[in-house]
């Protein structure tokens, strides 16, 4: 078993289709995947199961790859999983996960914004959304997982990877938007809009859910107390009162767009 924990997750499941079923079982997503190179061990490291729980799973992985039995499960060494439904989170990071409920109401007024591309007022209001997402998800939020968080891991840890490839592809989706604003294709910057909310909200499930509790466990203490520095310090560079208006402007937004659906109803 132990060559097979640091086999190519999409490799395991391309031999052996019935170990993602089992894994989507467990709601590990590895076969939705985009990237898909985390090797096996790397996945049930990061779900933290509860033991009992990762035993049965790398058991049924175990039969399903060796019918006869012939592999064997090593026992797991790591800290035991917060009890079901209870996150917590170091105070650095739990930073992160209030700048995500900000991001997250943004995310949900975007199928609003994509809808009504065709007049100047709602392209005016989506490239304000594209403001927002520029300075407050990316500059502001962002930043300090890539220039921060992030350099207290391995880089070429496959999560810190796809992490990283999420926020790209989330670039790419905001420049394809304003382009397609700019030459009155509204049709396309509706779907870079929309396709931006689905990457963002998925990338944002599996941070607050998965990465950011296994990140807690491998941080010490003093690094705890370094990212919570060094966040404030990146925090202190930004101009309040323009974190303010991004925060208003969800804010004017989420009402607007309610009281235009009140008024239609």
């Amino acid at each position: 078993m132990n060559k097979d924990l640091e086999q190519n997750i999409k490799a395991i499941i391309s031999s052996f289709p019935a170990v993602g079923d089992i894994l989507n079982e467990y709601k590990i997503g590895c076969t939705s995947c985009a990237a898909g190179t985390c090797r096996l061990k790397d996945i049930v490291e990061i779900h933290n199961l509860p033991a009992e729980e990762e035993e049965k799973l790398m058991g049924r992985i175990a039969l399903a790859i060796s019918p006869d039995g012939g592999l064997k499960v090593p026992k797991s060494g790591r800290k035991p999983a917060a009890a079901p439904g209870t996150l917590k989170y170091s105070p650095p990071l739990r930073r992160l996960v209030e700048e995500h409920l900000l991001i997250k109401r943004l995310l949900a007024l975007l199928p609003r914004l994509a809808a009504d591309l065709g007049s100047e007022e709602g392209a005016g209001l989506a490239l304000s959304g594209l403001d927002f997402i520029r300075n407050y998800a990316d500059k502001y939020h962002h930043a300090k997982e890539e220039e921060i968080l992030f350099k207290y891991f391995d880089p070429d840890l496959e999560v810190i990877k796809t992490m990283l490839k999420d926020h790209a592809a989330g670039r790419g989706h905001v420049k394809g938007a304003a382009e397609a604003l700019a030459a009155k294709d509204a049709a396309a910057a509706a779907a870079h809009l929309l396709a931006y909310r689905d990457l963002l909200s998925e990338h944002i499930k599996k941070e607050d859910e998965i990465l950011y509790p296994w990140m807690d466990r491998n941080l010490s203490l003093n690094q705890v107390g370094e990212l919570f520095g060094k966040f404030a310090e990146a925090d202190s560079k930004f101009d309040p009162a323009a974190i303010a208006r991004q925060e208003a402007f969800a804010a004017d937004l989420e009402e607007k767009l309610a009281d235009e659906a009140a008024a239609q109803a």
